[in-house]
């Protein structure tokens, strides 16, 4: 009996407190609370639907369910006063998806049964919200509990259409009707609203219309191979969007073609200096001392910065015809580096070590036979003799030496006269004989003259008797009798056989 005074107690509590509430008496609402706590009863407060916006709101609705990939946008219309539970009785009697079955996400939130649209921002027409369909098995729904809430869901039908039946007084049968009023008409069938073109974004299923590159909401690329319908035509909204891209794209176009003009600019600025100072602070690799803007000297080819001292004392001390960067890279440092860090007597001395280390590492060079001269060049093996520009003097290739007003033989005849008392003849003599000794020369087997052979064929020819000679057999190639007498000693290609194992074959 006490259970049922506090209850009514209750609820007469409840219903004054809501009028104090209502009416905005905060000492009565106080009052009113303490003595309804003291009852310890359950009690739920929430917002009449009056104090919402009673405009009817279209809802934009992405629906997913579970079984298939298939992706269904569709229209609801709703209030914001609208609690997600009755949003989902209104979603279960239009389309027949039982409560248990929905999971509405709004905001990337999911909602709940007791929240209201209002409070997840649902206010205007055009918002948006995704509904996704579980699976019975997965949502625990059995087909007898489905087909009590169906059975409930119609005899509500039904106490709804009773409502509007108009009841008539006792003995008044349809005689009492006034025939000229006509019968109501049946409630229409929910249709579905037709899809809306456009792509679900595959990270939050969004739809986007079909003109967007990038999902409206997250941000995630639009499906590849998609392609816009070509009966779709965008509304004003989206048109604006397509100029304000099409504008942004000019104007990042427009910047790039600035950037690659001014680069260009800098780029012919800097190719006129001989070198490129640094624009921000660094430090040199090799001593590593801090070098402030317009310190450094950056290299052309691979961008290291350096210090001059450093860069000075890498080509001084190169011992190679191209100095290398000396950060340990396969760089080299431009001639024109070189001549603007080094001074007038720095630069020839290190192109005076260029020049002997090309002359040692060439394969054919000579060396002007004039004492203290520097000149020196490559020989071809046609070439038997070489002016010198620096001396002006004539060297004789085949001699290595300078016999001028003599022929090869005089000059062979006269040193060997002379190296019995000249210490500079004997010493030639003596190349000579190791050249002859090496292979690296032979004697004329007709005049006896010493003659070599500096590249290419092995048909050599006497320069003083005209004899053509074998270089591999040290032979005449012809006998006395002229081309084709092979009893010179050279018998080469007689029955088709070279001459000797290392013959070429080409004489």
């Amino acid at each position: 009996m006490s259970s049922e005074v506090n209850l009514k107690e209750a609820e007469e509590l409840a219903l004054s407190l809501s009028e104090a509430l209502s009416a905005g008496d905060c000492q009565e609402a106080v009052k009113l609370c303490e003595k309804l706590s003291k009852l310890s009863v359950p009690v739920s407060v929430s917002i009449c639907s009056p104090a919402y916006p009673q405009d009817t709101i279209r809802l934009k609705v992405g629906v997913e369910d579970a079984e298939s990939e298939m992706y269904i946008p569709m229209t609801v219309e709703v209030s914001s006063s609208m609690t997600i539970g009755q949003l989902k009785e209104k979603i279960s009697h239009d389309y027949g998806f039982h409560p248990l079955l929905q999971r509405w996400v709004i905001g990337k939130r999911l909602a709940k049964d007791q929240e209201t649209l209002h409070s997840h921002g649902i206010r205007k027409s055009g918002d948006q919200a995704f509904l996704f369909i579980l699976s019975a098995h997965a949502a625990g729904l059995t087909r007898q509990q489905n087909n009590m809430d169906q059975d409930q869901q119609r005899l509500d039908g039904i106490v709804e259409s009773m409502q509007a039946i108009e009841l008539f007084p006792r003995g008044m049968g349809a005689a009492g009707v006034d025939k000229a009023r006509p019968p109501p008409p049946p409630p229409k069938p929910a249709v579905r609203a037709n899809p809306q073109p456009g792509w679900s974004c595959q990270m939050c299923t969004f739809v986007n219309k079909p003109t967007r590159p990038g999902c409206e909401m997250c941000g995630g690329e639009r499906p590849q191979g998609y392609q816009v319908p070509d009966i779709y035509q965008p509304d004003p909204q989206e048109v604006q969007r397509l100029q304000q891209e099409e504008l942004a794209i000019l104007q990042y176009e427009q910047a790039q073609q600035e950037e690659r003009e001014r680069n260009y600019r800098d780029l012919l600025a800097t190719d006129d200096m001989d070198i490129i100072t640094n624009t921000e602070e660094a430090e040199c690799p090799v001593c590593f001392l801090p070098l402030t803007p317009g310190e450094g000297i950056v290299l052309r080819e691979c961008l290291h910065t350096f210090c001059r001292d450093c860069l000075i004392g890498t080509i001084v001390n190169s011992q190679d015809a191209e100095v290398s960067c000396p950060d340990t890279c396969d760089s080299k440092l431009q001639d024109r580096e070189i001549k603007a860090l080094l001074t007038e007597d720095e630069l020839q001395r290190f192109m005076e070590l260029r020049l002997s280390i090309a002359e040692s590492r060439s394969e054919h060079s000579f060396h002007c036979q004039t004492p203290n001269c520097r000149g020196w060049c490559i020989y071809e093996d046609e070439v038997n003799e070489f002016h010198c520009e620096i001396c002006e003097e004539t060297n004789c290739i085949l001699c290595r030496a300078i016999h001028n007003d003599m022929n090869c033989k005089d000059y062979q005849d006269d040193l060997r006269i002379r190296a019995e008392n000249d210490e500079a003849a004997q010493k030639t003599k003596q190349m000579l004989e190791s050249m002859l000794q090496n292979g690296e020369a032979m004697k004329c087997p007709r005049c006896d003259v010493i003659v070599q052979k500096k590249d290419g064929c092995d048909w050599i020819c006497c320069l003083m008797c005209k004899t053509e000679i074998c270089w591999v057999t040290k032979q005449a190639r012809w006998g006395p009798k002229g081309n084709g007498d092979i009893s010179g000693g050279c018998r080469c290609r007689v029955n088709n056989l070279p001459c000797h194992p290392n013959c070429q074959n080409c004489h």
